[in-house]
């Protein structure tokens, strides 16, 4: 009874080794997709985030230059607009970083 569970567990094993090959034998595109997913999870919805804390940023920042101009509320307006454009930058950098890690994984599953 054992020999004959451990002779499943062996086929199953070979059936899933056949569907990978399968997969990537039939769809390159999908399996070459989905490994980038599993080398990087998440990374769609972080230059989400990205992207919208900097336009946040930006319309803040906007905002603060048009008080400056506007002549009010001088003695904090300076220093909100220095935090939104030091967020803006923190966003870009954060950008920055994604794309060379993207390009880094790109050239080593090339190679």
């Amino acid at each position: 009874m054992a020999n004959h569970s451990a002779n499943e567990v062996v086929k199953s094993k070979q059936a899933k080794t056949a569907s990978v090959k399968t997969l990537q034998q039939n769809e390159p595109e999908k399996y070459a997709h989905l490994r980038a997913e599993a080398a990087a999870p998440y990374r769609g919805l972080r230059r989400f985030f990205y992207a919208s804390c900097a336009a946040s940023g930006a319309i803040g920042g906007f905002i603060f230059v048009i008080q400056l101009l506007a002549g009010r509320g001088m003695e904090n307006t300076g220093l909100n607009l220095a935090v939104q454009v030091g967020v803006v930058a923190l966003m870009i950098w954060f950008w920055r970083l994604e794309n060379r890690a993207e390009q880094k994984e790109a050239s080593n599953r090339e190679k």
